[in-house]
């Protein structure tokens, strides 16, 4: 049992896309509403890229950088933080986490895409040469 959930929690890891599916076919008829279910499973999805961005990094050069991801974590939330002072005049923290979850996403899927390329290009090199 404990084999299928890890196999099951593996497959969302490197496939955030298939979490964003699952997510958005569930929410959509319980919330009737598309674009909530659609904020709702890329918020998500977030979740699932930091994770897998991490494990990408793992995988690719066999060394942690999670406390860098953490870091560029704390820096964004403060930079939003900051950047809705500067604009505003004051802080709303709900506005702060959205804006900051946002680029998150932005950030990592970008950042999971560039890994996932990188990964692939290096594997079909080594396997070139190593024939």
């Amino acid at each position: 049992m404990s084999t299928i959930l890890s196999s099951i929690f593996a497959l969302f890891i490197f496939l955030p896309l298939l979490g964003y599916i699952l997510i958005f076919s569930i929410c959509k008829p319980l919330t009737g509403n598309h674009r909530l279910s659609v904020g709702l499973a890329l918020d998500a999805t977030t979740f699932l890229l930091v994770i897998s961005v991490h494990f990408l990094i793992v995988t690719i050069w066999n060394i942690s950088f999670l406390w860098l991801i953490f870091v560029i974590l704390l820096s964004l939330g403060m930079a939003s933080a900051i950047i809705q002072w500067k604009t505003k005049g004051e802080v709303v923290l709900r506005k702060v986490f959205k804006g900051f979850w946002r680029f998150t996403f932005l950030l990592f899927f970008a950042a999971y895409i560039g890994l996932i390329l990188f990964g692939l290009v290096e594997r079909a090199i080594h396997a070139v040469q190593a024939s």
